[in-house]
């Protein structure tokens, strides 16, 4: 997912989509450990789109604040 994809998300979009994506971290992470992924970059890819919402979810939320 790309930054500006999130940044025109809602806060609340934002929240719901990261519940997502940590979910489906757990469950990559889980298969990947019971036998090997075909792409095991995924878990990175998944584990970077969660960082950039949270830090542009920290953005919003310090923006609707001031």
């Amino acid at each position: 997912m790309k930054t500006s994809e999130i940044r025109e998300m809602t806060i609340n979009e934002i929240e719901e989509r990261l519940d997502a994506e940590k979910q489906d971290l757990v469950r990559t992470n889980l298969n990947h450990h019971i036998s090997p992924l075909e792409n095991p970059m995924k878990i990175r890819e998944i584990r970077r789109n969660i960082a950039r919402m949270l830090t542009i979810l920290r953005q919003k939320q310090l923006n609707d604040k001031n």
